[in-house]
């Protein structure tokens, strides 16, 4: 159960600033290559490169390090899960972060901030939040693969 749980955390907070981070970065200063597909609008790009030092309240704590506290909660939750679990690891990060942390920053974390729930209806931040989030989980399983987590 310890591993389970330390293994979680740090691979979970690893996972933010290299997979979710990386994503981010990627997406912001290499736009222009993927704006080339048809299908990517103008305002699929972020608003910022990421990996942001900005301080947030209450603590003034910075940004990605709140971020990677938090992914390494979530990393909790995807350890047990691949441990007890009985879809595959890469999958199941994946789902866990493009689905179940959107939601839930959608509507709980957007409720506690006092901003509009399900980012008031805009399907580009929902998509957008899906990619960066689903990239935190899959990344966060392959961080945990080597660990072999799998068993009873």
């Amino acid at each position: 159960m310890k591993k389970v749980l330390l293994l979680g955390f740090i691979c979970g907070a690893l996972a933010v600033v290299v997979f979710h981070q990386g994503t981010q970065y990627v997406l912001y200063h290499q736009f222009p290559l993927i704006k080339l597909l048809p299908f990517v609008p103008d305002a699929f790009r972020p608003a910022s490169a990421g990996f942001s030092l900005r301080p947030i309240p209450p603590w003034g704590v910075p940004q990605v390090l709140s971020m990677a506290f938090w992914g390494g909660l979530w990393g909790i939750v995807l350890a047990a899960l691949i441990r007890w679990g009985r879809m595959p690891d890469l999958l199941t990060g994946f789902v866990l972060g493009a689905v179940v942390c959107t939601v839930v920053g959608f509507t709980l974390v957007a409720q506690y901030r006092g901003v509009p729930m399900w980012a008031g209806g805009n399907t580009l931040i929902w998509a957008r939040a899906a990619l960066l989030n689903g990239a935190f989980g899959w990344g966060a399983a392959f961080l945990m693969r080597p660990f072999s987590l799998r068993g009873g």
